[in-house]
């Protein structure tokens, strides 16, 4: 069991403030996708504000939200009967 209270519990609420704190922390500013060039996203480049861009990628070009990247005929997966989040896996 744990016993009293949190220390340092305002933490979360700190705001920084400014670029320059966050840089100090280590923190590299944030840049979008679309804003990058084609060599360094698949979402990049494009003369002024394309729009399109097709599916959420990530920098490698595999797609994220909720693509599975596991490969479908891998001979252990026959070992895996239950999903992560419980729901159990369909049977072949």
């Amino acid at each position: 069991a744990t016993m009293g209270t949190v220390g340092n519990a305002e933490h979360e609420k700190i705001v920084l403030g400014k670029a320059g704190r966050r840089r100090h922390k280590g923190k590299r500013p944030i840049t979008r996708a679309v804003a990058k060039n084609p060599v360094d996203h698949p979402m990049g480049g494009g003369e002024g504000r394309t729009s399109g861009g097709g599916h959420p990628m990530s920098p490698w070009g595999v797609l994220a939200k909720g693509f599975k990247t596991r490969p479908k005929y891998k001979p252990s997966n026959r070992w895996i009967l239950v999903r992560r989040d419980g729901r159990p896996m369909k049977q072949r």
